[in-house]
């Protein structure tokens, strides 16, 4: 049997026109719809775009006062650190001013000490603990005082420096880090649509976790200039001090040095009087010891002139012994021989008493002599000593403001 052909549907006229309807609604529907999207779309981008442009410029202005914000406390650091470091310089003159000093005490203490070991070498009565000595010993101390001073302000003027250099380092560190910021954010506010470098990083959209608030960020700097004020305050204040202990202890050691030049001398004053008076004295002695030795020479001679008369008288009285019988008569010429003999005999041991006496005064005389002339080797010594050694060496201290 042959195949029967099969034939495609038939659609009624009124389909035909309900289908084509169809279309038309689905048609215009469709474009409606796409129409709609289309000027949603333009309105979105119209948004966006101008949200875009705001935020952005919103974040050039923020970057703009953040920039202002960065070169307000860069110009801060950089003011205080200028203040510092000048006033670091300043104290580190006052540093050697004091290092001077306490150099140029040196001398006037060795000075003052040798005084003392030489006026050890004084002799006899003249080693006396006189107003020289007391304040030579003074003077020591007084010197030896300002030198601890000065060397406890020593160390504070290096501990202060410490701590102006610690400060400055924070604020050079601060610094550093500030113009590390300011070049970075330069950068960002130069960044335009244009640049032809821009480009999209992974992971940039986070809160780094050693980041600090903006109120951290001030605290630190503002942390970093008051310590710096502090430091540079402190700084002033010890300057101030070094000033008023240097201008002090100088006043003092001058003060001291010019009572012990005065107390030095009056005492070689007082030495040259006591060494005048000696050598009058020895003068004096020396005069009565050349008279001494002459009235010894005289009573010398009286006693030998006394031999002949007493000679004579003894002759004259044995002589009248040998006369004879009646004639050995105790006449008035025997009495008044027997009588001159023992005048003579008396005058003579009266005569030889006093030569005694005078041989031992012109001993006594010859003992002050030598007295004397020892005293005056004691003053002549001392005033080597006072005048030559230690007078001569006071010269050469010079005390000025240090």
């Amino acid at each position: 049997m042959a195949k029967l052909l099969q034939v495609p549907p038939r659609f009624f006229p009124s389909e035909w026109h309900i289908a084509n309807k169809t279309q038309y609604a689905s048609a215009e529907s469709q474009r409606s719809r796409s129409e709609r999207v289309v000027e949603e779309s333009q309105r979105l981008v119209d948004e966006i775009e101008k949200t875009t442009q705001k935020t952005q410029s919103d974040v050039n202005k923020k970057i703009e006062q953040r920039l202002e914000e960065i070169k307000f406390w860069k110009q801060e650091l950089d003011d205080k650190l200028k203040e510092l470091v000048n006033e670091t310089e300043v104290l580190l003159t006052f540093k050697t001013r004091v290092e001077k000093a306490l150099e140029s005490c040196r001398e006037p203490l060795f000075i003052a000490q040798e005084c003392l070991l030489n006026r050890e070498r004084r002799v006899g009565i003249d080693l006396v603990h006189d107003e020289v000595e007391r304040e030579l010993i003074k003077e020591v101390e007084v010197l030896q005082g300002v030198m601890a001073l000065l060397e406890r302000t020593l160390e504070q003027s290096n501990e202060q420096i410490r701590l102006n250099r610690s400060a400055k380092y924070n604020l050079e560190m601060d610094l550093k880090d500030k113009f590390t910021a300011l070049t970075i954010d330069n950068y960002c506010a130069d960044l335009t649509n244009n640049t032809p470098d821009i480009r999209y990083a992974k992971n940039v959209v986070k809160v780094e976790g050693n980041s600090v608030s903006p109120q951290d960020w001030i605290d630190f700097s503002n942390i970093n200039v008051e310590k710096a004020d502090k430091q540079r305050n402190n700084s002033l204040a010890l300057r101030a001090l070094i000033d008023s202990i240097l201008s002090q202890t100088a006043g003092d050691l001058r003060k001291q040095r010019d009572t012990v030049n005065v107390a030095f001398r009056n005492r070689v004053k007082e030495t040259k009087d006591a060494k005048s008076k000696l050598e009058t004295h020895l003068a004096k002695v020396m005069d009565e010891i050349t008279s001494q030795e002459k009235n010894i020479a005289a009573l010398k001679k009286a006693i030998a002139d006394k031999e002949g008369p007493a000679k004579v008288a003894q002759t004259r009285l044995e002589a009248r012994t040998h006369r004879p019988n009646v004639e050995l008569c105790r006449d008035m010429v025997q009495y008044r021989l027997m009588s001159e003999v023992q005048e003579i005999t008396s005058n003579i041991q009266r005569l030889k008493d006093t030569w005694a006496q005078a041989e031992a005064e012109l001993k006594g005389l010859s003992r002050r002599q030598l007295s004397l002339e020892e005293e005056i080797q004691v003053k002549e010594n001392t005033l080597y000593i006072d005048e030559v050694l230690c007078m001569q060496m006071r010269e050469s201290i010079s005390i000025n403001n240090f």
